[in-house]
């Protein structure tokens, strides 16, 4: 027992405590490639154990964002950790890459193994959605960091997509179709708004909404960003995808120009996709633009894929058979600029 360091506020009895409750977590999350145990200085993965004769590897990484708040009001924290691998996972998918590899990062004052215990497990849960292995991370206890309760929590994932399959928007043309695929609520994305709109009028995350089914207003607002990997995949390996979106912050407006050439624009037709009423429920009582809405959510759609409009009758059928709901939103223009219909 280092007592010097636990004088200090670092408790180094708890943190073996987390290594031993995470292992199960971590063991679950194993894939073709997979190599070593946790508890190594590095992750390893075997890419030589994939069939892939020209690898791109595509990297990125993310957090959950102010989404973190309602979490600590809520006291809810098994959930989180799926947010922290879907903001990452379903960025490196917009490239066609398949995730592999996953590593996290948790910082909070003082370390509660089982608080710990439950993020990691939300880390797990994820990495298991999008087929990639728990390779890896960092639990740091910093006393005088974080207010009592409070942690941030961080992911980087790896993927790889054959050289020839990589997905770079330069196939997009005008005339191709948005496919866009339903997502969760509000996802991880746009939170500070939501706080403040929260805030502003005279909510509670405990209050039970009518709008919503008489569900808990921060449960709503808790529900896990969608993870798109393995039924986009499939889309990916049999239809010719020209472009994918994957719809955080900026929304419509900041995301979907992403994978377009210069000259090319957006018309997006409204009506053809549900909005949750979650958003319908934040313009309301935010006094938000309609139009703005579309800037800051996803509003109701995850992701998008840009393709051929004959291709879009057989993603539309792929994604359903994974459950998922799709449509064709909008297409590409010649005309710069995201035009919303009403």
């Amino acid at each position: 027992m280092a007592k010097s360091y636990e004088a200090s506020g670092v408790n180094l009895e708890a943190g073996y405590e987390v290594v031993r409750r995470i292992k199960q977590h971590v063991a679950s999350t194993s894939r073709t490639g997979s190599m070593g145990n946790i508890g190594s200085f590095g992750g390893m993965f075997d890419l030589s154990a994939l069939n892939v004769k020209d690898p791109v590897l595509v990297s990125g990484t993310d957090g959950v964002g102010t989404k973190l708040k309602i979490a600590f009001a809520m006291d809810r924290h098994d959930s989180i950790g799926i947010d922290a691998v879907a903001m990452c996972v379903n960025d490196v998918l917009a490239q066609g890459a398949e995730p592999l590899i996953f590593l996290d990062y948790v910082a909070l004052g003082h370390n509660v193994p089982a608080k710990v215990e439950a993020i990691v497990a939300g880390v797990a849960e994820g990495c298991r959605q999008a087929g990639c292995a728990l390779v890896g991370g960092e639990t740091a206890e910093m006393p005088g960091m974080y207010e009592d309760g409070e942690y941030d929590i961080a992911g980087f994932t790896t993927g790889v997509v054959e050289k020839s399959r990589l997905i770079d928007g330069s196939k997009v043309k005008v005339g191709d179709v948005l496919l866009g695929v339903a997502s969760t609520g509000v996802h991880s994305n746009g939170f500070s708004l939501v706080r403040k709109i929260v805030a502003d009028a005279g909510l509670d995350y405990q209050d039970a909404i009518p709008e919503f089914g008489g569900a808990k207003l921060g449960d709503v607002l808790l529900t896990p960003t969608k993870i798109y990997v393995r039924q986009m995949l499939d889309v990916i390996r049999q239809c010719d995808v020209h472009g994918i979106c994957h719809i955080t912050g900026g929304g419509f407006d900041e995301n979907i120009p992403r994978v377009l050439k210069p000259g090319q624009g957006l018309e997006i037709q409204e009506g053809t996709w549900e909005i949750l009423p979650v958003f319908k429920m934040l313009e309301k009582w935010g006094a938000v633009p309609h139009r703005e809405m579309f800037n800051i959510f996803n509003m109701g759609i995850g992701m998008i894929a840009v393709l051929d409009a004959s291709e879009a009758p057989r993603a539309i059928e792929i994604l359903r058979s994974h459950g998922e709901n799709a449509s064709v939103i909008g297409r590409v223009t010649d005309r710069p600029g995201v035009v919303i219909l009403p």
